[in-house]
């Protein structure tokens, strides 16, 4: 059933855009930073050659778990450009933070300060991405510079610390202007800056992903009925994405009776929504960062290691176990998209915490004692709606990834479950956020009609 939300936003009048000037601003603000992060994503490091670093990427990354990476940032990872790293230094030190803060009671702490508690963590996670940015820049420059070297392709044309230190502290600042850029979405733009950048990125990377599945059919390597069905499995995905992303559990909250104006006792009612995905994208997000990280690693170890050794057997078979579509990768996968599931929403709904903000204000769950009872009711509620939501999100994540391993198009559309997630729950959230600004501009010229005829009537 539609809540009445959303029946006052099926009613909106989008003739109203036009004159909705501030809305039309945001619009072509984020436009016009979204264009600046993707001119970004075409400026090469210092110090590395773009025809040769193209060659260089598709002779050892392509089809590979840098491909996910590649994605993610645009296309700049490819290009080993200034934003290579993209947002995801900062999106995984906020979730360090977010973690951190429900854990530690010092930053619990902080965040009940309000305004200022939250100015605190926001630069405690701008602090945790410049060192992670840090961290990870190195290692790039210095992994480009040995696989530039055990290739023979001079993609660094002059090799050695100088560079590497150079590449670290311009992927400093390309992640750091990534993220204010997305915070000046946010604050002046429309929808979320830092999911938007993301999704750009996605989008961008579709044409060139759409043109290799039409070559693939146009060459005869891959099936039409192949792609047909390829085709159709995303639709259904979508669909089900669109369903349970606005799927609630909404709890009926009773208020004591209270007198009106004309004296009559009136009890007033109202409902807490739950969100089936409470988490949202966070836990494939993060369950992806983490088993990525070693795959990663092993798989730019088993380009180097000799088979002769046991370590270098044990790092190839390591490396072949864990890539895409196969059952090792998928179910360490899946559990890692069932946990943070259940952590996260832990995280970011308190059971405790609500029951007493309800039994400060009155409110009551019918049936239902205020204190411990409500607390392990909405407990028990969330625990068995998360369930939902953990299937939910395993199925959108894994399917795509099994049947592009299954079929071989991995190195043809790197584009999986959680890049549709993604896609679909910025697109919702930014639609949300328009018909919320044509809402307010339609409550706004209602209210100065009033206020005109309430005039003339004095």
């Amino acid at each position: 059933m539609a809540s009445r939300a959303d029946q006052m936003a099926s009613n909106l009048n989008l003739s109203k855009f036009g004159q909705a000037t501030e809305l039309k601003n945001r619009i072509w603000f984020t436009i016009g930073a979204l264009i600046v992060f993707r001119l970004l994503s075409f400026v090469p490091l210092p110090g590395v050659d773009p025809i040769a670093q193209a060659a260089l990427y598709a002779n050892n990354a392509s089809g590979g778990v840098l491909d996910i990476f590649n994605t993610f940032s645009g296309g700049s990872l490819e290009r080993m450009s200034l934003i290579a790293l993209g947002v995801m230094p900062y999106i995984t030190a906020s979730i360090v933070v977010q973690l951190a803060a429900s854990l530690s009671p010092t930053l619990a702490a902080i965040k009940k300060e309000g305004e200022s508690g939250r100015k605190k963590l926001n630069q405690y996670t701008r602090y945790g991405t410049v060192f992670l940015t840090a961290l990870q820049g190195y290692f790039l420059a210095a992994g480009l510079e040995s696989l530039a070297a055990a290739n023979g392709i001079g993609a660094v044309v002059e090799p050695g610390l100088m560079f590497r230190i150079v590449a670290t502290i311009s992927l400093i600042g390309g992640t750091m202007f990534l993220m204010w850029l997305g915070e000046q979405i946010t604050s002046r733009g429309i929808g979320n800056g830092i999911s938007l950048i993301i999704m750009a990125g996605i989008v961008a990377q579709l044409p060139r992903l759409v043109v290799n599945l039409l070559e693939g059919a146009r060459t005869g390597s891959i099936s039409g009925f192949l792609i047909i069905g390829f085709i159709g499995m995303f639709v259904g995905l979508t669909l089900i994405i669109c369903f349970m992303e606005r799927g609630q559990r909404r709890v009926l909250i009773q208020y004591p009776k209270r007198a009106t104006q004309r004296g009559m006792m009136q009890a007033d009612r109202s409902h807490l929504p739950l969100k089936i995905n409470t988490a949202g994208v966070i836990p494939p997000i993060f369950a992806s960062s983490l088993l990525l990280l070693p795959l990663t690693i092993t798989q730019l170890l088993g380009n180097k290691v000799a088979g002769e050794s046991a370590f270098g057997d044990f790092i190839i078979t390591l490396n072949q176990y864990l890539q895409h579509g196969q059952p090792i990768y998928l179910l360490l996968y899946g559990l890692g998209i069932v946990f943070f599931c259940f952590f996260y929403t832990a995280v970011v709904f308190n059971p405790e915490e609500t029951s007493e903000n309800l039994k400060k204000a009155g409110g009551f769950i019918p049936g239902i004692r205020p204190g411990k009872n409500t607390e392990s009711y909405l407990d028990y509620v969330l625990t068995r709606i998360t369930v939902l939501g953990a299937a939910y999100l395993t199925l959108v994540c894994l399917l795509p990834d099994y049947v592009l391993g299954a079929t071989g198009l991995r190195s043809v559309f790197a584009v999986g479950g959680t890049s549709l997630l993604i896609l679909v729950n910025v697109t919702i959230d930014t639609i949300s956020q328009i018909q919320s600004h044509l809402l307010a501009h339609q409550y706004g010229d209602l209210l100065k009609k009033a206020k005109l005829k309430g005039g003339r009537a004095r």
